[in-house]
């Protein structure tokens, strides 16, 4: 059972940030630790608490794998903070250029090579997250999180 998203257009869903970090990401399995690492130092230095760096790796892991795995290259990861002092939060972005065209399915409904332990990204991350959702355009997708940070 997948959880449904929230979809808005970007205008309604990123605040203005006061620190930005964005880096691209290669098309290849190995990304999605690497994207962990470079995160983790980036967190660190924003000094980000660490029950939230540990939910945001998380929700940095889903979110990489995803466009990895189901969508088209190029795919970067934005990690901000918004301007707003009274609310802190972590935005988490991934954009990718939209997904794979679709497989042909066999006779039973299934692709040939799906594994039960796929689809649990979206709860994953709807349980970690404040907010959440994708902005579709016409070349790209983005899909974010909001995490809470405390006080």
């Amino acid at each position: 059972m997948s959880i449904p998203a929230t979809s808005t257009s970007d205008a309604d869903t990123a605040p203005p940030s006061r620190v930005e970090h964005v880096c691209a990401l290669p098309h290849v399995p190995e990304a999605v630790s690497a994207a962990r690492r470079l995160a983790c130092t980036v967190l660190a230095q924003w000094r980000v608490p660490t029950p939230t760096a540990d939910d945001a790796l998380l929700v940095i892991s889903e979110l990489t794998t995803n466009a990895i795995v189901h969508a088209l290259p190029p795919a970067v990861l934005r990690l901000s903070m918004p301007e707003d002092s009274n609310c802190r939060a972590l935005r988490i972005e991934v954009t990718d250029a939209g997904p794979v065209p679709q497989r042909p399915t066999s006779p039973d409904g299934s692709h040939p090579a799906e594994h039960k332990e796929n689809g649990r990204g979206n709860g994953i991350i709807a349980a970690l997250s404040e907010r959440h959702g994708i902005s579709r355009h016409p070349e790209r997708t983005t899909r974010w999180a909001d995490l809470h940070m405390g006080a």
